[in-house]
């Protein structure tokens, strides 16, 4: 019991001594440690190494590496690195190089390291510090500046330090010219950094340390520049197979000089020799050395400055690197269409193929390529040349095997061809103008594109000829200066032509016709407007199958005497072109003749008219009329212009309306707005001939401003100037006032001075029997009314209800009778006009008496037709009420027209039929009036 127990705790405790001395064999410390200072280039160069076991196992291990950075009063640890790296059983130490960012002077710098195995997680224990030491240990009795080197590189950070003596205190620390700086300073430790340190128009940069502000006893210049560019186009070549160049050109400015300057190095390594040339050199270098027999080469070039150096490599074999000498002894032979060069070169028996450039007069180059020969003289041929022109020739050649580069250009030779025959033809017009007894023909003539003189000089002879009779032409001769001349024809048709001459032969001729004087007697063509566009003026024409060519033909100065007359031809199938011109300006009006040519002979077609651009007019319509009224004004412009003198097509007019004192609003304009704001009524008149033009719904006496603009294609004039006028007072209103206002009034205060005759003319009182003086009688009386004698009356009208009676009253018997059916009182009355009394059924009393009763008819009643108006005074009594409105029921009666039909009535006023008074007023009834 008590053994196993103790094998339980012994076996742990072996395990992990075996672990432990495991561990503690795979730690490897540093053997070797060692570390130096390079104050050339300010880096640190640290070296160590560690067991052997380690190198003989070829261990992976790691190592970290601490700097540590120290000034009299602070340590500080500026940097922590681990670097990896597997061991050989060389056994060699290891390296490690660390570039300060501070001068190396200024501070004390230490290092340590430790190790460990990537099979391991043990560091070894730190070696200790290896200190290089700054000089802040010193003591110097003046302040020091670092770095020592003089050159600084454009564009790197650089940090300055003074180190001054034990117990000073630096006060100024400073760098000229003023960049920006980082400066940090102690007691007597000062550190200043430059960052992107650059190149300025001084060479130097200047620091200075002092104790004091008022002196600078520790100065130090620095120079700014680059390090050198690789080499560049560098290239080697040979032109005789015997001695090799290299050329190279330098790279940008490094703003280093003197003994700080570039240097070049080449080196030159073939199986059998090497070669050295050093170089100082501007812009372009060289070095050359003979070849001897070798042919493959190896050539290097390195440059080199404080700064730093850059190397260039060129492997090439020297078959393949000729580059020949330029030719010389250039001659030529020509025609006038060939040019025949000739010349010699060095070959050194190089086989070569040469290449030759034509240089034409118009800027255009040919190459043409010649093949080897064998003979020390070359030449080439070269055709398609114009005669008597001058071309530039020049030739270079090249190696026929392995091409590399041409040589140089020969030197240039201009060479003139000789002269020929003109080609082509002149391209002729005419300008006809009628004159007593035939016609004179101006003449012009152009060079067309395709025409060459082909000589030293040139002259034209023009010859024309009438068809009819075939009599002898005639002939003028001009030398080159002229492009025109005047000829006389009569009035017959005749052929004109021109040929061109120079010291060789004749051009071919051109031809024109011209018909007979009335054969051209044609109809007026009406003008047609035609638009410019930013190439040109645009024209067309309708085409017509018959003509084999067209003419357009225009001046470029409409205005001047001559006018410079062009024209330019179109084929057949043409019906529309952009004519331009240098001398085409906006605002003038161009006038175009479009002709149609058959045979050479040219007839009018069509004429156009436009302008490149139109601009506004360049004056206003002058109103020369005004014709005014209280509500309208009209304004005439007869004498404006509307003819070529205009900048523009005239489209039209702008009428423009305003009241001084407001905006203007009146029917039938358009608001028109003002650079100030302010608004006009606007009319338009879109016919240019119409000038004149009024303006209506005006206000009467209104102060108005006016102005009349025409308007073109270009537009028109800002509004400035304008006409005032008044308007007059509307007297037809002060009439109208009148008859409105103060006639009445007159005929009111008339009326009401005279109103009781007004009264009594227009509303008649209507009579009353009461207040009659014929009713007068006492005898009968129905309350306060009066009963009317019927003796005393003599009625208007009689109305008799017995026919028989009535036929007895014979005054009546003569007049027609007319029957007439009354329709007022809703009944059928009686026969009317002179007849006798008709019986009618009246109603039953309660007296049996006859009674004779007066009725007005002035007066209407609404009472029912059917109450009895006869009724006794007893009756009439109980019913007053009704029977006043039975009295005035209206009737229609006979009209009495004589005494004897009154005196008849009065003898019938004792009958039982009773008698009706009608009013001598104008009461309408189905009679007659009185």
């Amino acid at each position: 019991m008590n053994h196993f127990m103790l094998l339980a705790v012994l076996l742990p405790l072996q395990t992990y001594y075996a672990t432990y001395s495991q561990q503690e064999s795979d730690v490897f410390p540093v053997t070797y440690f060692n570390v130096s200072k390079d104050l050339a280039l300010q880096r640190l160069l640290v070296e160590w190494d560690v067991v052997k076991s380690a190198h003989d196992a070829k261990l992976a291990m790691s190592f970290e590496i601490q700097v540590n950075r120290t000034d009299e009063t602070t340590s500080t640890t500026v940097l922590t690195e681990f670097r990896n790296v597997t061991l050989d059983k060389l056994g060699k130490p290891l390296h490690w190089i660390w570039y300060s960012d501070i001068p190396l002077e200024c501070m004390s710098h230490a290092v340590r390291i430790r190790t460990k195995a990537e099979t391991s997680k043990i560091w070894s224990e730190w070696s200790l510090w290896e200190t290089v030491l700054g000089l802040d240990t010193s003591n110097s009795s003046e302040p020091q500046i670092f770095p020592s080197k003089i050159i600084l590189e454009e564009g790197s950070d650089t940090t300055f330090c003074c180190i001054g003596r034990k117990g000073q205190i630096i006060k100024e620390f400073s760098v000229l010219p003023a960049v920006r700086v980082f400066n940090r300073t102690s007691s007597r430790l000062g550190l200043l950094t430059m960052e992107n340190v650059r190149h300025h128009k001084t060479p130097h940069i200047h620091v200075c340390c002092s104790y004091s502000q008022d002196r600078c006893p520790a100065h130090a210049a620095f120079l700014v520049g680059r390090a050198p560019d690789t080499p560049k186009d560098f290239s080697c070549q040979t032109q005789d197979m015997r001695i090799i160049t290299c050329t190279w050109s330098q790279g940008g400015r490094t703003y280093l000089y003197g003994k700080y300057s570039s240097n070049y190095t080449l080196f030159a390594k073939s199986s059998q020799k090497m070669v050295q040339c050093t170089q100082s050199c501007s812009k372009t270098c060289a070095c050359s050395w003979e070849i001897g027999q070798q042919r493959i080469w190896n050539v290097t070039v390195t440059v080199e400055n404080p700064l730093g150096k850059k190397t260039a490599m060129d492997v090439f074999n020297v078959n393949h690197r000729i580059y020949p000498t330029a030719p010389f002894l250039v001659w030529q032979k020509c025609t006038d269409t060939e040019i025949t060069l000739h010349w010699n070169y060095q070959s050194n028996g190089i086989e070569l193929f040469c290449q030759t450039e034509v240089l034409h007069p118009d800027g255009k180059v040919e190459l043409h390529n010649s093949s080897d020969m064998r003979s020390p003289h070359r030449s080439i041929t070269v055709g398609g040349l114009q005669p008597y022109t001058e071309y530039t020739a020049r030739v270079r050649c090249g190696a026929a095997k392995h091409f590399w580069r041409w040589s140089e250009w020969s030197e240039a030779r201009t060479i003139r061809t000789k002269e020929a025959t003109p080609s082509g033809k002149l391209d002729m017009w005419r300008e006809i103008t009628p004159v007593l007894g035939g016609r004179n023909v101006t003449l012009f003539w152009k060079q067309t594109p395709c025409f060459r003189a082909n000589g030293r000089s040139i002259s034209y002879k023009v010859t024309w000829e009438k068809i009819e009779d075939g009599s002898r032409p005639e002939s003028i001769s001009l030398s080159s200066v002229y492009n025109s001349t005047r000829i006389f024809i009569d009035n017959h048709s005749y052929k004109i032509s021109i040929m061109a001459m120079n010291d060789v032969n004749f051009s071919l001729p051109s031809v024109l016709v011209i018909s007979r004087a009335t054969d051209n007697s044609t109809e007026e063509l009406k003008e047609e407007q035609v638009n410019g566009t930013d190439d040109g003026i645009f024209i067309s024409w309708k085409p017509i199958y018959i003509y084999d060519s067209y003419i357009i033909e225009w001046c470029n100065f409409p205005k001047l005497k001559p006018c410079d007359l062009q024209w330019k031809r179109f084929g057949p199938n043409a019906s529309s072109a952009v004519i331009n011109s240098a001398a085409f300006v906006p605002g003038v009006r161009y006038n175009f003749h479009i002709y149609g040519s058959v045979a050479n002979r040219a007839s009018l077609l069509e004429k156009k008219t436009g302008y490149l651009r139109e601009l506004p007019p360049l004056l206003d319509p002058v109103v020369d009329k005004v014709e005014l009224t209280f509500n309208a004004v009209t304004l005439s412009w007869d004498s404006y212009l509307t003819n070529e003198s205009q900048p523009g097509f005239v489209r039209g007019y702008h009428v423009y309306v305003s009241p001084i004192q407001e905006n203007c609003s009146l029917k039938g304009s358009k608001k028109h707005i003002l650079p100030d704001n302010s608004e006009l009524c606007k009319y338009t008149i879109e016919n240019p001939e119409e000038k004149r033009y009024t303006v209506e719904h005006l206000m009467s006496n209104t102060k108005y401003k006016l102005g009349v603009k025409a308007y073109t294609g270009g537009g028109e004039t800002p509004i400035d100037n304008f006409i005032y006028i008044d308007t007059p007072y509307n007297y037809n209103m002060l009439y109208f006032l009148f008859l409105l206002v103060i006639v009445p009034t007159l005929v009111a205060a008339i009326c009401h001075w005279k109103k009781k005759w007004v009264k009594e003319c227009c509303c008649p009182a209507i009579p009353s029997p009461n207040k009659s003086k014929v009713l007068s009688f006492k005898e009968f009386k129905i309350g306060s009314e009066k009963v009317l004698k019927i003796n005393d009356c003599i009625p208007d009208m009689l109305a008799m209800d017995n026919k028989a009676e009535a036929q007895k009253l014979h005054p009546w018997s003569k007049l027609s009778s007319i029957p007439t059916e009354d329709k007022t009182d809703g009944h059928n009355s009686s026969w009317i006009y002179p007849k006798e009394n008709v019986e009618r059924d009246l109603p039953p009393t309660p007296i049996s008496q006859t009674h004779n009763w007066f009725e007005n008819f002035a007066y209407f009643s609404h009472l029912d037709v059917e109450s009895d108006p006869y009724q006794t005074p007893e009756t009439l009594e109980a019913n007053e009420t009704e029977l006043v409105v039975g009295l005035y029921q209206p009737h229609c009666y006979i009209d009495i027209f004589n005494e004897d039909t009154a005196s008849a009535t009065r003898e019938t006023a004792g009958r039982k039929n009773g008698l009706r008074y009608i009013s001598q007023r104008d009461v309408h009834c189905l009679g007659r009036r009185l």
